[in-house]
């Protein structure tokens, strides 16, 4: 068996304890700085606050403090931080890693250039171990998959990318269970930024839920709205994927992530509060402590397409949904879905 360290108790990295421990590995949950308070929970119960179930027997938590003995013999490193922590992974962590241990990253996001490309954390993350002179492999994982529902063991199905398909039969053998199944792809950029866009877009078709409890109350529900937003939403992410050359497989793994995020994250609760009329200040004070990577992820995309836009390579015109989120979420204007913009998309 082999010794998995988790760096950052948040709740995805968290939830893979499951798999990672129920497989007889030794399992090392360390906090980031942030999470004293969840680790002490951890200690005292065996349970993370926001899971309903304990952790399996025997896995082990540690303060970031400890992280040199959390990492000492470790054959696999789970970056579980948030991404609001990747600047922080890059200086803290990176530097700290033994050599030629793979890293197997939970957290979704792009980050946006001077020129108007986007890069991965996988990419970032790489050019900080290349200025250390390391050699660590950077994998992802990607696909639909909520971290309360992983415990719950509920069947699952996502990707693990990376660039060497022999690492990520390893991993996939580390980690796959009964209802933990793994894809293996080396399309890490198509993952990457499949897994990231949809956070933007579920928030899009949100919207639609909130707007029908606004005018016809919670007891009743309609769905052609959001099939609608859903089908433009994966219109959209083909066409971005396209852009930065990912693989038509990798945007099925984006779609499925699509779902499960519109109907089982956190994003959806902030986009139902701004469909029923709340401004986004509003709403973000309503979910006072939840972190929204889709917040992120529209702005980053949004500024991305106009960076393009100025050099002729791109028009924003070409994603109506994503440019109206973004217009929600970083200038604060209200919400109006352009339908017949969705209508005449070429």
């Amino acid at each position: 068996m082999s010794v998995i360290t988790i760096i950052g108790a948040g709740m995805m990295g968290s939830a893979l304890a499951f798999p990672a421990r129920e497989n007889g590995h030794t399992v090392r949950l360390t906090g980031t700085p942030l999470d004293r308070e969840i680790i002490e929970n951890c200690r005292k119960f065996d349970q993370h606050p926001k899971f309903d179930r304990k952790f399996p027997s025997g896995v082990e938590y540690y303060h970031f403090e400890e992280v040199n003995t959390a990492l000492q013999n470790s054959d696999l490193i789970i970056c579980g931080v948030s991404s609001f922590g990747v600047e922080w992974f890059a200086e803290n962590v990176l530097p700290l890693l033994p050599a030629g241990i793979p890293v197997l990253s939970v957290t979704k996001g792009l980050l946006d250039q001077e020129d108007g490309s986007l890069i991965c954390y996988p990419q970032f993350w790489q050019k900080k171990l290349d200025q250390l002179g390391k050699d660590n492999e950077l994998c992802a994982i990607g696909g639909p998959c909520t971290s309360y529902e992983l415990v719950a063991h509920d069947q699952t199905l996502v990707a693990f990318c990376g660039k060497n398909m022999a690492t990520l039969h390893k991993l996939k053998a580390m980690m796959t269970t009964g209802y933990y199944h793994i894809i293996t792809t080396c399309d890490v950029m198509g993952v990457e930024s499949a897994v990231a866009l949809k956070n933007g877009y579920a928030l899009g078709i949100a919207l639609t839920i909130g707007e029908n409890f606004k005018r016809c109350g919670k007891n009743e529900l309609h769905y052609n709205s959001q099939a609608a937003v859903f089908l433009q939403a994966s219109r959209e992410m083909h066409r971005l994927i396209n852009m930065l050359n990912g693989g038509i497989d990798t945007l099925f793994v984006g779609i499925g992530d699509l779902y499960v995020t519109v109907y089982g994250g956190r994003t959806r609760q902030v986009g139902i509060l701004l469909g029923e009329g709340y401004s986004i200040d509003e709403a973000l004070a309503k979910l006072q402590g939840v972190t929204l990577e889709s917040l992120v992820v529209a702005g980053r995309v949004a500024k991305a397409l106009r960076r393009k836009a100025e050099l002729g390579l791109a028009d924003p015109a070409d994603y109506p949904l994503l440019m109206h989120v973004d217009s929600i979420v970083s200038q604060g204007k209200p919400v109006d879905i352009p339908w017949e913009k969705f209508a005449s998309y070429a």
